[in-house]
């Protein structure tokens, strides 16, 4: 990243929670544009919550989620579909349709969203597949390729609609070390060629290191935020205990369950 951009994601006292049950409480934090931003946290702190939240999946209990200036916890119709359209998803099992080839799977969003030619829906499709290494893979079925190869895939389908902020939901979520590393390179080399900001949910340290440009840490006990900034400048530098052990997993103790 060559510098920090314009603010394009605000949350503002967001409440998170199903019935009486609340997982987090007025969360307030901003994204820039352009930023590799990595939600982190310890199991059951709400990171993959907090994602769904924030591209209008779940509706919080109050507060509010900003993007690009539009609140997506109120919008309706017309005004909530045009602020989705600026957003791409990458789910955790990439979610590809098994009965679908690749270049369908990503193309799909245009067939739903736009009315361009069907040889414009292909031309675009086989460029994104194309930014992910697949180009020679467009005729495959997901069952048909590597676990490594189908997150590439969903990459390429949360993308083909050219979103301002592009969500992933556990990228490396199943896959070997080799093949997540070659994930975390691909997360980097698309921000840095694109410009595009991502919002990445991982726990793997390994990837936070590589990918981020900055995270925020979710703690269950407070339901609060903990730390937000730098992950490196984090775990040398956090004055809590728990986030210092979190960010040195291998080199200290295991975290307790």
């Amino acid at each position: 990243m060559t510098g920090p951009g314009k603010v394009i994601i605000q949350v503002e006292g967001l409440t998170m929670g199903f019935g009486p049950m609340i997982i987090m409480e007025r969360l307030d934090f901003e994204v820039r544009a352009g930023e590799i931003f990595v939600i982190l946290g310890g199991s059951g702190s709400g990171k993959s919550t907090l994602l769904k939240h924030m591209i209008g999946l779940y509706r919080p209990l109050a507060g509010r989620i900003l993007i690009d200036g539009a609140d997506v916890t109120a919008a309706e119709g017309a005004k909530r579909e045009d602020i989705l359209r600026r957003i791409g998803v990458m789910y955790q099992m990439g979610a590809l349709f098994g009965s679908m080839s690749l270049l369908q799977n990503v193309r799909l969003p245009l067939e739903v969203h736009t009315r361009l030619p069907p040889a414009a829906m292909d031309r675009i499709a086989r460029a994104r597949l194309q930014m992910v290494g697949l180009a020679e893979y467009s005729d495959f079925m997901p069952a048909e390729i590597s676990g490594g190869m189908q997150k590439r895939a969903a990459i390429a389908r949360a993308m083909v609609l050219d979103p301002k902020v592009l969500f992933l939901d556990e990228p490396s979520a199943g896959l070997d070390p080799i093949t997540s590393a070659e994930l975390d390179r691909l997360i980097r080399r698309l921000s840095s060629s694109l410009g595009m900001t991502m919002i990445v949910v991982t726990h793997e340290l390994p990837s936070i290191f590589t990918i981020a440009d900055r995270v925020i840490m979710l703690d269950k006990q407070t339901r609060s935020i903990v730390a937000d900034g730098d992950p490196r400048m984090l775990r040398d530098n956090s004055e809590h205990p728990w986030v210092r052990r979190f960010l040195r997993r291998g080199e200290t103790e295991d975290l307790p369950a």
